[in-house]
């Protein structure tokens, strides 16, 4: 076992705990990482990987913990899958860059080519590569901009869309992401989001109240005339795993529709397959006109992307968008051989069965225990909402608690949350059933240990 072997799927599919959570050598190397790195950049888990695979990681000190976390929805695939690494090798002793804006290559293009068909709509569309989430969603509002003329953006509560300056705007939560690193740019609104667990007048009216608010917002205090772009999560990641009340985003798109505003679909956290389709917003037929990816696009290199109508995309001029690894050849073939992992293996499929799996069991566990408020979510992007008994009180210790608890177990798990209660769960989609079943024991007795506490 240890670094001798390869990671990948042929790692041992087991958990395996040899030393505690964190072992020796990974709290040496922990030590060498405060004295290199700023406190700023934290750890959710502080031991150090040094394979990975399937649904298991493993570290320094040779114990094999499961994955329920996947570096928060990348490595849907499976870490180190076959197909990404050999289209990624075969690249890299090709050419590592050239610069696609200097003399382009055909893994660019072929990346964009897929991401047009598999992308909502039959409309003729383009695709331009970045490098992140974040960078992706501020070049479509620079799209947006361009094509409409328009200043404003309008984003929802509990929204995440990054960390550089214009999506930090557009991020709800202040700590961890902006306390402190203001001022923020500006002519970015704010407005309601349907929230069903949390909707003062109950989940039933949910859609309808909050779509009519977030209108009068945006007609009443914005002018909807200045609005280039609605920019919003299918299912609200960082904010919780909220999945927005039936009914409530076709009410936004029309909106949109009708006063040419351009409709960005945030699918950063959401895309390729994780919540068992290949985008989320394709679960209420939204076609949306501009949609942003990354994460789960290329098996963990760095790639994002904007994809979306033709006349929209090339509205900005030539020069106007690109950057120096935008669409690095490397993670273009990564993220050709990810895309066929998925077609290939059927991971939209492998996604609803997880779901079924973790929705059937944590549904029990709500029934055995009275701090969990909701669960939620589709496909392999599952949630609990933890709360104090019978309140919606938010429990955001109770969430670290288990957290810790599940850590110390051999269970990988995030925590996620405005209130930072929620529990989210985003097992690699090539997870065997054993793992997933065992990995869910793991937390049943982390939380009763936790609230026996």
């Amino acid at each position: 076992m240890g670094a001798s072997q390869p990671g990948g799927p042929s790692l041992p599919q087991e958990r395996r705990l040899v030393t505690a959570i964190p072992g020796p050598k990974s709290t040496e190397l922990m030590a060498r990482r405060n004295q290199a790195v700023p406190r700023g950049v934290s750890t959710t888990l502080p031991v150090f990987v040094t394979q990975a695979g399937g649904g298991v990681v493993v570290d320094v000190d040779d114990n094999s913990l499961i994955d329920f976390g996947s570096g928060i929805a990348v490595t849907s695939v499976g870490n180190a899958a076959e197909g990404v690494v050999r289209r990624a090798s075969e690249q890299l002793q090709r050419f590592t860059h050239t610069c696609f804006m200097v003399t382009p290559y055909e893994s660019y293009v072929a990346v964009a080519e897929q991401l047009n068909e598999l992308t909502p709509g039959d409309h003729d569309k383009r695709t331009a590569l970045f490098n992140s989430g974040a960078e992706a969603v501020e070049n479509a509002i620079k799209i947006a901009r361009a094509h409409t003329k328009r200043p404003a953006v309008v984003v929802f509560d509990h929204g995440y869309h990054g960390r550089t300056n214009l999506t930090m705007a557009l991020t709800a939560k202040n700590m961890p992401y902006k306390e402190s690193f203001g001022p923020f740019a500006p002519e970015v609104y704010r407005v309601p989001v349907a929230y069903p667990y949390r909707w003062l007048t109950g989940a039933e009216d949910c859609a309808d109240e909050a779509a009519a608010q977030a209108i009068d917002i945006i007609t009443k205090q914005i002018g909807a005339h200045n609005v280039a772009a609605v920019v919003i999560e299918p299912i609200l990641g960082e904010g919780g795993f909220i999945e927005p009340a039936k009914g409530f985003l076709p009410k936004i798109v029309e909106f949109c529709k009708a006063n040419g505003i351009v409709f960005v679909a945030d699918e950063i956290q959401t895309g390729f397959c994780r919540t068992g389709q290949w985008f989320a917003c394709e679960d209420e037929g939204i076609v949306p006109d501009l949609i942003t990816t990354a994460k789960g696009i290329a098996g963990g290199l760095p790639l994002a992307a904007v994809t979306g109508r033709a006349e929209i995309m090339d509205a900005a001029h030539a020069g106007g968008l690109g950057g120096t690894y935008g669409g690095n050849p490397v993670a273009c073939a990564a993220a050709l051989g990810a895309i066929e992992t998925m077609r290939g293996l059927d991971l939209n499929g492998a996604a609803r069965r997880i779901g079924e799996i973790m929705l059937g069991r944590l549904g029990t566990m709500q029934d055995k225990f009275a701090e969990i408020g909701e669960v939620r979510g589709r496909g392999a992007m599952i949630a609990i909402e933890l709360v104090e008994p019978g309140t919606k009180e938010p429990a955001p210790e109770l969430a670290a608690a288990v957290a810790k608890a599940c850590h110390a177990q051999g269970l990988l798990v995030l925590t996620a949350g405005t209130y930072g209660n929620v529990l989210r769960f985003l097992p690699p989609l090539v997870i065997p059933e054993h793992l997933l079943v065992e990995g869910l024991d793991v937390l049943e007795q982390a939380f009763a240990d936790a609230v026996r506490a």
